[in-house]
């Protein structure tokens, strides 16, 4: 049985425990600074270990506490070496899979959900689940008609637990912004506590699912399993085989990675226009490198993409002030890059920056674009990171001054991890093709972008 649902009286109280910590080493140090100690050199102490005893905490939770952690994560680097340390290690006990569900309790929520009969459904069901996570788990089968499916069974009290730990921290987010540079807590667990309720509904998950099983039904480059059954707390979808993106992480031919890489930078950006929804948790376990189509040429590749819980919906595609800002970055137009930031609330009111310092700020970081083809790594990545996490570099100086926007919090954090499966493909990708094809924005009003074949490499 997952332990999100259990003793959520012991899970309330670690909780509501964790401000009362902080209020104690706050004390400890006023104490620490009155004996004669630096104030930099206490506030830093103090740091660590408010960090240490809420990593600590959200990595025993899981739940919401989980989730929140896993949105954390893309500031790692803006937070100081001592501080980040232990937000790795508990990080990496937050990613950890739930323990799987005993089959009679799964055949329990299939009863309740689908039908005493829920086995005239299945031609096969598998008892032992394929995947478990934080609030369900799959299991394979075949469904009446012949064909193979993947059964999304949620773990029942997941979403009570989920909401309750994220009502929890959100009472005391204040006290978490000196762990979060330049960030705003508390839109930031409101958002993520939007974001849980939907990815606990199927229903929606269905419907997202559907809407890209139907725009990309007859693309040749990215595939998306069709939805069979959905109900409440589980979803049945067409089975979906292929190399996961994880096994050519590892043992890929260039030409694999290669392919992957571009097709999943593709499909980040093509998908918010085509489908008005931006699928959310761009993890390595969630793609699938299949067979080219028959009569495809040799090495066309496609994409598979599963599991459409998290989506960020954007009717009008991803914000045209994205691709305007990377355009006039790349062009050096500083004064105009800086209103923008201004404008979106990148740069609060009571914050005053040198545009050109931003510019500087920014270029590194958007590389990828400047070129016709570029080779992500994994050290160009570490670079990147270090550069804006060393306290002595003018970039993380800037960096903690800037703010990202509530309503930009699944852009960025999509768009980082997409960043990183790259850089773990090691893949040469044509990133200013699909910028130019897809991005609002990106391209100035009066050129004319070149069309991407949608089943080119």
């Amino acid at each position: 049985m997952s332990d999100l649902p259990r003793k959520a009286v012991t899970r309330t109280a670690k909780l509501a425990a964790l401000p009362l910590g902080f209020a104690g080493r706050a004390t400890w140090g006023l104490g620490k600074r009155i004996g004669g100690r630096s104030a930099e050199l206490v506030a830093r102490e103090v740091q660590q270990r408010t960090a240490d005893q809420l990593f600590k905490t959200l990595g025993e939770l899981k739940g919401g506490a989980m989730k929140l952690g896993q949105a954390l994560s893309v500031f790692e680097s803006a937070l100081p070496e001592e501080v980040a340390g232990p937000y790795r290690a508990a990080l990496t006990k937050l990613q950890e899979a739930a323990p799987p569900l005993p089959a009679h309790t799964v055949h329990g929520v299939l009863a309740e959900r689908i039908g005493e009969d829920w086995r005239e459904y299945f031609l096969e069901f598998e008892d032992k689940p394929s995947a478990a996570a934080s609030i369900g788990q799959v299991h394979r089968g075949v469904w009446h008609d012949g064909r193979e499916v993947a059964v999304k069974v949620q773990y029942p009290g997941a979403g009570e637990a989920l909401l309750s730990d994220l009502t929890q921290l959100s009472r005391f987010a204040r006290l978490l912004g000196p762990l979060i540079p330049g960030m705003d807590i508390k839109p930031l667990i409101k958002e993520m506590r939007d974001r849980v309720s939907e990815e606990l509904d199927y229903e929606l998950e269905a419907q997202a699912q559907r809407v890209h099983a139907t725009e990309f039904a007859d693309d040749p480059a990215v595939v998306i399993p069709g939805v069979v059954h959905q109900s409440d707390q589980v979803l049945v979808t067409e089975w979906m085989d292929g190399i996961p993106l994880a096994d050519v992480i590892a043992d890929g031919t260039a030409e694999q990675r290669d392919r992957a890489g571009q097709l999943l930078a593709r499909f980040l950006f093509s998908g918010p226009a085509r489908t008005g929804l931006l699928h959310a948790d761009p993890h390595p376990g969630n793609f699938r490198l299949l067979p080219e189509e028959e009569g495809a040429p040799a090495g066309a590749w496609r994409l598979g993409v599963l599991d459409f819980g998290t989506v960020d919906r954007l009717p009008g595609g991803l914000p045209e002030t994205i691709g305007e800002s990377l355009r006039m970055t790349l062009e050096g137009n500083a004064a105009a890059v800086y209103g923008l930031l201004r404008e979106e609330g990148f740069v609060k009111e009571s914050i005053e920056l040198e545009p050109d310092e931003v510019l500087d700020y920014l270029l590194p970081i958007i590389e990828p674009a400047q070129v016709e083809e570029f080779t992500f790594s994994r050290g160009w990545l570490r670079d990147q990171a270090a550069r804006i996490a060393d306290p002595r570099s003018p970039a993380h100086q800037l960096g903690r001054q800037l703010n990202l926007p509530p309503s930009y919090l699944l852009i960025h954090r999509v768009t980082l991890s997409t960043i990183g499966v790259l850089c773990q493909l090691g893949a040469a990708v044509r990133l200013r093709e699909e910028l130019e094809a897809w991005l609002p924005g990106f391209v100035a009003e009066t050129e004319e972008p070149e069309p991407v074949a949608e089943g080119g490499v």
